[in-house]
């Protein structure tokens, strides 16, 4: 009986392209789970400031209306009769207005902001010259 040579050129060059993507398949994979992972945790962090500031100003509520003059509380500016408190956590702002209408106290203004410095550093971009 004459046996056959087998060629494993053909088979053996399409086993090599099929391993080559799915190893960047798996890189891409890999890589795109990672940096999804640090933006959850970056946003988890943003979740967790903004809570608390929203139970800074929430407390600090409750006792501008227990309070008699809103001029009396602590770190309270005025500015055109309406008195505001800026409450700071790790460079997020909650920047609260309240306003005295002798009946009560009503919020005008319940804002928060983020510190923000502008990066001015291009690096080693080229500049056109």
């Amino acid at each position: 009986m004459k046996q056959v040579p087998v060629k494993l050129g053909p088979l053996a060059l399409l086993l090599t392209v099929i391993s080559k993507c799915l190893t960047t398949l798996a890189i891409l994979t890999f890589t795109t789970a990672r940096a999804d992972l640090s933006l959850a945790e970056k946003y988890a962090e943003t979740v967790k400031t903004r809570y608390e500031l929203e139970t800074r100003g929430q407390e600090f509520l409750q006792e501008a209306k227990k309070t008699s003059s809103l001029s009396s509380l602590p770190g309270v500016t005025i500015e055109d009769g309406v008195y505001y408190k800026e409450l700071t956590l790790d460079g997020s702002i909650l920047r609260i207005g309240l306003a005295d209408y002798g009946d009560g106290v009503q919020v005008v203004e319940w804002r928060h902001e983020k510190e923000w410095t502008p990066d001015t550093d291009i690096g080693n971009l080229w500049n056109g010259m």
